[in-house]
């Protein structure tokens, strides 16, 4: 592994949006206030990205991708972790999230299933849960403070 480095990126970078598509991850509403998206790269060029989205004690943990020919080396992992890390710097209590592809990957990391009728409303009330992620997708939560 080569020095990696995070970097926010804006939710107008058409790499961001080109990655999300191609990983068949929503894409709607990037452009939207009260998200922060952090990309990861190293010499060799870029890795992946995170996003959180969100004000206050509870946020959306969404959008980590790893590029295909860099998956299998532990950059989800390092990627999770920066956005947790920053969450804890922001005061954020809790994160929250769905998936449908890599449940087992966030269960090792400490995130549980939850009912989704029991997710707070500013999560509730985001377009990734309420409309653009499939009602199949998996709930989690973590507490992170």
């Amino acid at each position: 592994m080569s020095c990696v480095i995070f970097a926010p990126v804006a939710a107008s970078e058409d790499m961001l949006a080109q990655v999300l598509s191609a990983a068949r991850l929503p894409t709607d509403d990037l452009g939207d206030p009260g998200r922060a998206f952090f990309a990861l790269s190293d010499d060799a060029g870029p890795i992946g990205f995170i996003g959180l989205e969100g004000t206050g004690a509870d946020r959306l943990l969404r959008s980590r991708v790893v590029l295909p020919a860099r998956k299998r080396w532990g950059y989800g992992g390092l990627l999770v972790a920066h956005a947790e890390a920053h969450a804890r710097q922001d005061g954020v209590e809790r994160l929250h999230l769905l998936t449908q592809t890599v449940p087992d990957f966030f269960r090792s990391r400490g995130y549980r299933p939850a009912e989704r009728a029991s997710a707070p409303a500013s999560i509730t009330s985001t377009a990734q849960f309420a409309s653009l992620c499939p009602a199949s997708a998996t709930y989690f939560v973590k507490d992170i403070a």
